[in-house]
């Protein structure tokens, strides 16, 4: 095999499959009815192949052309070692001067996950090492599609089987009533006790009012964090509501590129920051994101996509990063993105620790004909 590296050819594969109503779940933004996802594949010349994930922005279909069209046509021809270089030609030709703003972030994250991938190949060593990073278990939480709105007892049941697994924290959906937030959070403490860590994420479900009525019963119950009581754009409601209680104030899978983080740190509002390797711009905007943050002793908790490759790619970047905090275990039912799109992700060992795959580049393997077999669905993913 070449090590040519000149990109000649990009593709991006929208994929879905259906939620059976038993494995539905009901968060702040709707009940999940279908999984999407984009996933890019970058050849090279030497023929080298890359994988990587752009996520879905529930419009997967429409993010899959982009890709293919205006995005790939910026870059076919540059090395795919110059992700920089990559990431500056499509921001300076699309997105800084021609908008498509989140489109466009989401379709450069897969692009330039799928061009460290080939990178890592290219030098034979895990993404990890080529970032300057080592190999260490990195604590992860149950997170994903999971634990949303039901009864108590149900949801207690749920996370007793998480914690079978190896996890030592979990992430609880809230955004339905505060009072009913604040039973499923009683609920849980009671049943395993202070050293469980427990985080919450409202999806955007909450109003100010809201998180007032919310936040001391929070701090009450020691809750970790607090994750997009509002939408990401909302920062006047952040800055009122630090104020509610101590509970720390999460975001970030919503905020793009290093320009909006730059916006949420001076703020100071937001102090758990969870960029997306899928959506900010890939894992070149994630470094420089981790860096900046590193800066003002912030904390980086990525938030996880829908597939494997975000998932591997997520721990390797918490294994190479100063500031490096939890990885969001998916721990949703049936996810086939992660179990039969790509090779084994990740496994959480006894402690409540993930580990970096050692084989070059992300480190796995895909299935193409799954890509084959599972078409992309139109529609909206939350009802």
């Amino acid at each position: 095999m070449s090590a040519d590296l000149k990109i000649v050819e990009i593709r991006a594969f929208p994929t879905s499959f259906p939620v059976p109503p038993e494995n539905r779940v009901a968060l702040g933004i709707g009940t999940a009815i279908k999984r999407d996802a984009v996933v890019v594949k970058v050849t090279t010349a030497g023929g080298l192949i890359g994988w990587g994930e752009s996520h879905h922005g529930r419009a997967h279909t429409a993010v899959a052309k982009l890709i293919e069209t205006t995005l790939s046509q910026l870059v076919l021809g540059m090395d795919a070692a110059d992700v920089v270089g990559v990431w500056k030609k499509i921001y300076d030709k699309q997105l800084a001067s021609h908008g498509m703003g989140a489109g466009t972030c989401l379709g450069m994250s897969g692009i330039d996950l799928a061009l460290w991938d080939i990178r890592g190949k290219a030098a034979g060593m895990p993404l990890y090492k080529l970032l300057g990073g080592a190999r260490r278990g990195i604590p992860a939480y149950a997170g994903g599609v999971s634990l949303g709105y039901q009864l108590p007892e149900q949801l207690v049941e749920e996370i007793r089987n998480n914690l079978g697994l190896g996890y030592k924290a979990v992430k609880l959906r809230v955004g339905d009533t505060p009072k009913r937030d604040l039973e499923r959070i009683r609920a849980v403490r009671k049943a395993f006790g202070d050293e469980l860590v427990i985080l919450t994420d409202a999806n955007i479900g909450y109003s100010v009012e809201d998180a007032r009525q919310v936040m001391p019963g929070m701090d009450e119950l020691n809750v970790a964090w607090l994750e997009e009581p509002f939408p990401a754009h909302d920062h006047r409601s952040y800055r009122l509501a630090k104020g509610f209680g101590r509970t720390p104030l999460a975001a970030g899978e919503n905020h793009y590129t290093r320009f909006e983080f730059n916006r949420v740190i001076e703020d100071g509002a937001i102090t758990i920051l969870q960029p997306d390797l899928s959506k900010t711009g890939g894992l070149t905007e994630a470094l420089r994101i981790a860096a900046m943050a590193s800066a003002y002793k912030l904390p980086i908790h990525p938030h996880s996509s829908m597939t494997g490759l975000n998932h591997a790619a997520s721990i390797h970047f918490l294994a190479a990063i100063d500031n490096g905090g939890y990885f969001e275990g998916d721990v949703s039912k049936a996810n086939w993105f992660r179990d039969e799109l790509v090779s084994k992700p990740y496994e959480v060992d006894r402690e409540g620790k993930v580990w970096p795959l050692e084989k070059p580049g992300l480190g796995l393997e895909v299935n193409e004909a799954f890509l084959a077999q599972h078409p992309a669905i139109e529609g909206p993913g939350y009802v």
